[in-house]
């Protein structure tokens, strides 16, 4: 799915009604058709207030409080902007209202403003649209704290003001909408937190703006829904054995973490690799030997209970199961230190199929960026917020922005993990991930993630492997949150519910 800037938006917007002739009216109309049915439908009672600006998303709320009105509402409509700078098509709109028996009026605090709508069924936000790009003050923002205070259900017009269209921040106060209608295509603000907590149920509305290739080109923000996930994944031919399907090479673990090695093993070989090696430090080689059913340790020379990247002959053991492997996935419980940071420069250096760091993996970069730009293989960095400002990224209130400067700067494919994950190629693409729960915020969900991704992309472009797996991780979080809860559910449930995943039933 395209997510399109407020620009984008606006092109398409113009382009309908200046060179394919659809009357600006026409499309207002339309958008407050849907937001008035969206306010039926999520109305606690037969009265709506009706809160607007003064540019064309204001117009689009008056517009629906005359729909509403026919629909048996009692209705007011309430104008925050400036009367002397409603734009044509809203002043048009409040002639249609004025002419229903209804009238704009102005905010002015009263109490009997108040009253009317801390009793409404319905509040419909229709103050602020796509274009906002400075902090919301003043009355505006007065009156967005004060709604969003009453605890009444809030429909929002095109986004919930406050939100930026492109990057999804907060600029200075937001509406806390139920449900947000969105005309000419979904923008990113709506799908990249916290925008998207903000906007509460999305839905895209057909207006009437058509589609424009040309458009559609510039688009490099993508929301991956699942749509055809499941065609996506490759098919296993019946004549076939298991080196078709991915010889993987996991280096991980570490006294003390050596639960973290083996999810990840155990999601790749669910997720449908078809050899999988772990190294793993000999201190803790029989602990995993005993874990491990399906795949195959193998125990590394150890310092500090550790894997000694420093160790010539344990970077010669590992050159030679690198040239039989088809990706090499290192990170999971590693451990940090003069070793691993070692093993993980060597790799970067080295290695010359698709690397894939996690957790420790990604700590022992940082101070060592300039190894990441000089890699020998393509690089896949799957970092949480923390993990990414160790490497120099800085996220302040743009993080698709954030995610999609360091993946080009640093020429690798970006795995930014959070509420809504990003997935970013060095090309500038980028897909947001759009499930998934709080209760994965667990310890383990990551190593799940990077052994699902690396049995991925040992089979696929990582352009498509990568946000695939990002998905498929999360419903599997989904369908674990679904059967124990989210305060119950365990990174070992996610692997159980893999296959379900996996398999879209």
């Amino acid at each position: 799915m395209r997510l399109y800037t407020a620009a984008q938006a606006r092109e398409l917007d113009r382009r309908t009604i200046e060179e394919h002739g659809v009357p600006s009216l026409t499309l207002m109309e339309n958008a407050a058709a849907a937001l008035a049915e969206k306010a039926v439908e999520l109305a606690e009672g037969p009265s709506a207030a009706v809160f607007c600006g003064s540019g064309n998303n204001g117009g689009d709320g008056i517009a629906a409080a005359r729909l509403l009105k026919g629909k048996g509402f009692t209705v007011r409509t309430f104008l925050v902007g400036n009367r002397e700078k409603l734009t044509p098509d809203s002043r048009a709109m409040e002639e249609r209202l004025r002419a229903c028996g209804l009238t704009l009026e102005d905010w002015d605090d009263t109490d009997k403003q108040k009253a009317f709508t801390e009793q409404s069924g319905i509040v419909i936000d229709a103050l602020l649209g796509t274009g906002l790009n400075s902090p919301v003050r003043g009355r505006y923002a007065e009156v967005i704290r004060w709604l969003n205070g009453l605890g009444r259900p809030i429909v929002s017009a095109d986004i919930p003001s406050g939100v930026s269209a492109d990057t999804g921040a907060v600029l200075g106060e937001a509406i806390e909408a139920a449900a947000t209608i969105t005309f000419g295509g979904p923008k990113v603000g709506q799908f990249v937190e916290p925008g998207c907590v903000k906007a509460g149920a999305l839905t895209a509305a057909d207006i009437g703006i058509l589609p424009d290739a040309e458009i559609d080109n510039t688009v490099k923000s993508f929301a991956f829904t699942g749509e055809n996930a499941h065609q996506t994944l490759p098919k296993r031919p019946p004549l076939s054995h298991k080196g078709d399907y991915g010889k993987l090479l996991l280096l991980g673990g570490s006294v003390g973490f050596t639960g973290a090695p083996w999810l990840a093993a155990e999601a790749a070989v669910r997720s449908g690799a078809g050899l999988v090696y772990l190294g793993v430090p000999e201190n803790i080689y029989s602990i995993e030997a005993v874990k491990c059913v399906e795949a195959m340790p193998f125990p590394v020379r150890a310092r500090e209970g550790k894997i000694n990247g420093q160790d010539p002959a344990v970077l010669r053991e590992l050159e030679k199961r690198l040239s039989s492997c088809t990706l090499c996935l290192a990170g999971p419980g590693l451990g940090r230190g003069p070793g691993p940071e070692a093993l993980i420069l060597w790799l970067l250096d080295r290695c010359r199929v698709p690397l894939i760091l996690d957790a420790d993996g990604i700590n022992a970069l940082a101070g060592h960026i300039d190894w990441l730009d000089r890699a020998a293989c393509p690089v896949v960095l799957t970092p949480h917020e923390g993990e990414f400002a160790r490497l120099g990224g800085r996220i302040g209130e743009d993080r698709l922005g954030a995610a999609r400067v360091f993946a080009e700067d640093h020429h690798c494919v970006l795995v930014l993990k959070g509420h809504r994950t990003i997935t970013a190629l060095p090309d500038g693409r980028c897909w947001v991930n759009t499930c998934g729960n709080p209760g994965m915020a667990k310890g383990g969900s990551g190593d799940v993630l990077s052994g699902v991704l690396a049995a991925l992309a040992a089979r696929l472009p990582l352009e498509q492997a990568i946000p695939l797996g990002v998905w498929l991780h999360s419903r599997a979080g989904d369908l674990a949150a679904a059967k124990y809860g989210e305060n119950s559910m365990t990174p070992s449930d996610m692997l159980a519910a893999l296959p379900e995943a996996f398999s879209g039933s």
